[in-house]
């Protein structure tokens, strides 16, 4: 029998391809599947502790990458193995990755491909697989605003296409006119689920045309027509930035994973695919054509076993890493020096909304990189009216209104900060946060922890109770990320403190989520510094003081508690604005507890799992000797927030804080 018979005829074409590029695919086409067939054989032995198989999928990975410039960032999934090969990392390092040393790129962190590399323009999948299509989005967002003329290409599974995020990257990059390459590899099965249960068109590059997107279906296991393609997109994307969804048709020889295995899979449906293995069928054409002799494939493959063995014997003989506390703590956030800009003498009496309005102003004057997006904040100048006018003076490059989808537009910013810009997002009110969750608290994050990434995003909150808008409009959810390492929140009561803190959040290259009270914005008045000013995140403010009791609060809650005081002379109470709650400054609770032998805190939120339970846990830890009476905590019901002021009222702390205070006075 000769070797056609066994093979699909897969009908290539070369034209505009030179021999030595046909080489070079070929090499590169070779190489992921000879690692896959080492790293299988070392999941067997127990050198690696997952695998998830490209075998039959390769053409796709590598003929992407090779269409591509090396400066154009590509976001790959777990079996794109070509895509890093293609882009030459080292080996000895991919190997290190996957048995988790430290020479991999996450530290032992993260395992397989979850991790990125600057230095090779890679982002690396979350298992949850819908984000990374918007931080293409935020990627190709900044390429088009600095006139790069790059292209961002990023790939997802036919299972990935179910989440919403792909309906909303799709949207954002179309609405927006992104130059992204949309790949998704149509393998037949997400893990054990078929594609009949997984959408009801017949191809997924069908939907295109619901977003005003061009689309093509590519047969992914053919290397030429994938590389050619992706060129010649490339090239048409360069010269008119668009968003472009490719759809390429392949299969997966292997399980999801390797401990899933295949038995849901047909045994025809393997037959078929196996006669159109990308790597045999294309090095029985170069053969066919002239092109490859068994000598010089011989050859390639001595080369890269060789290579491919050296590298592993280097991983190998790494040292297992050793756990340091302080090194994993101190990697959590990048690293953030605090620049004080004093201020000026110059002050005016602002209400709480236009601080934050100034301090974004300013910081926008300050940082030709800053973006601002969010639902109507452009024309309109948001549903607060912060950006009334912003339009006008940045423009609508930089102060753009977006559709309604949060979790995409909080990736952008993610993206955006890959590319090195920063972003502010508005959420229209802080409730609708829980639709872009995911990647606050999962790619945001953890990002700077898994792989040194950081996530140069602000996310702004319009938040709180006191409005009579009921329970979509009114919740004070900061507990939702102050349980999030990685994430700082920012919570300021004072016009003073919301300027000056919202600059220093803008600075900071970490991911700050800011909550602004929506009750105090037209209702709080202060003297206010005119010019640009910074206050460190961290820092609590002492409002008053007094020997009798700590008073502990933030937000709306602090003027709760100082107009019990006003109502009630007799006590005499320091009361700590926290400001700040991730991090938190408990040196300053700490030693004001450890004066007055009694603490209260008061908080908006609902009190169960809330940051008054932590407070009150950490002064029980720490000042547990000097307290004079167990430490008390008040907070609103445990329902959700009500609509009617009456209802409202009823849940809210503020009419139950005197008697609470009282009742601990006299403990």
């Amino acid at each position: 029998m000769s070797a056609s018979t066994s093979l699909e005829n897969i009908d290539y074409n070369n034209e505009g391809i030179d021999n030595e590029t046909l080489l070079s695919l070929y090499k590169n086409l070779i190489k992921p599947r000879l690692i896959e067939e080492k790293m299988l054989i070392l999941l067997r032995q127990g050198k690696i502790s997952k695998w998830f198989s490209g075998i039959g999928q390769e053409a796709i990975a590598v003929g992407v990458t090779m269409a591509l410039e090396k400066s154009d960032y590509i976001l790959p999934m777990h079996r794109n193995l070509g895509v890093f090969t293609s882009r030459e990392i080292p080996l000895n390092r991919l190997f290190a990755q996957w048995q988790g040393k430290s020479s991999g790129f996450t530290k032992g962190r993260d395992r397989s491909f979850h991790f990125g590399t600057q230095d090779y323009k890679i982002v690396g999948m979350i298992s949850h697989l819908g984000p990374q299509l918007g931080v293409a989005d935020g990627i190709a967002l900044a390429s088009k605003l600095k006139n790069k003329n790059q292209v961002t290409t990023v790939f997802t599974g036919e299972g990935g296409t179910s989440e919403g995020d792909f309906h909303e990257a799709l949207n954002v990059a179309s609405v927006w006119q992104l130059p992204v390459i949309f790949c998704v590899e149509n393998n037949g099965y997400g893990l054990s689920t078929p594609t009949s249960e997984q959408y009801n068109c017949e191809h997924i590059a069908d939907r295109a045309k619901g977003y005003g997107m061009e689309s093509y279906i590519v047969d992914g296991n053919n290397i030429l027509e994938v590389y050619s393609k992706i060129r010649e997109l490339a090239d048409s994307i360069r010269k008119n930035p668009h968003p472009v969804l490719v759809e390429f048709k392949t299969f997966r020889m292997h399980g999801h994973e390797e401990a899933s295995g295949t038995k849901y899979v047909p045994t025809d449906l393997f037959d078929f695919w196996a006669k159109k293995d990308p790597v045999e069928n294309y090095q029985f054409y170069l053969k066919e054509n002239g092109l490859l002799t068994e000598e010089m494939e011989v050859t390639m493959k001595a080369d890269i076993v060789h290579e491919l063995n050296e590298n592993l014997q280097i991983s190998f003989s790494e040292e297992q890493i050793i756990p340091n506390k302080t090194t994993e703590l101190n990697d959590v956030y990048k690293s953030f020096e605090y620049q004080e800009v004093k201020e000026n003498k110059e002050k005016k009496e602002v209400r709480f909304i236009d601080a934050i309005s100034e301090g974004l102003r300013q910081s926008m004057e300050r940082h030709d990189d800053l973006i601002i997006m969010g639902q109507d904040i452009a024309e309109y100048g948001g549903a607060f009216k912060i950006t009334e006018g912003f339009l006008e003076q940045f423009g609508k490059e930089r102060i753009r209104n977006t559709p309604i989808c949060e979790s995409a537009i909080v990736e952008v910013g993610m993206g955006l900060s890959i590319a090195g810009m920063k972003s502010v997002v508005e959420m229209q009110f802080g409730d609708f946060v829980s639709s872009g969750f995911n990647p606050i608290v999962n790619y945001l994050a953890k990002s700077y922890y898994r792989w040194g990434q950081q996530a140069d995003v602000v996310i702004r909150m319009p938040c709180g109770g006191g409005v009579a808008a009921g329970p979509f409009h009114s919740q004070t959810n900061e507990a939702w990320f102050t349980k999030t390492p990685g994430l700082k929140v920012v919570y300021p009561a004072f016009p003073y403190d919301a300027k000056g803190l919202l600059t220093t959040a803008i600075n900071d290259p970490n991911p700050v989520l800011f909550f602004e009270h929506k009750a105090l914005y037209r209702n709080i008045r202060q003297e206010v510094p005119t010019n640009y000013y910074t206050l460190p995140l961290g820092k609590a403010a002492l409002l008053r003081e007094g020997n009798d009791v700590t008073i502990i609060s933030f937000g709306a809650a602090v003027h709760w508690a100082l107009e019990t005081l006003d109502a009630n002379q007799d006590i005499k109470a320091d009361v700590i604005d926290l400001r700040t709650l991730q991090p938190l400054d408990t040196e300053t609770i700490f030693v004001s507890v450890r004066k007055t032998g009694r603490a209260i805190t008061l908080q908006e939120d609902s009190l169960f799992g809330g940051i008054a339970s932590d407070i009150s846990a950490l002064i029980m830890e720490h000042c547990f000797e000097y307290l004079d009476a167990p430490v008390k905590r008040v907070a609103s019901l445990e329902t959700p927030i009500p609509f009617i002021k009456q209802l409202e009222d009823q849940y809210l702390p503020k009419n139950r804080f005197e008697t609470e205070l009282k009742n601990l006075l006299s403990y």
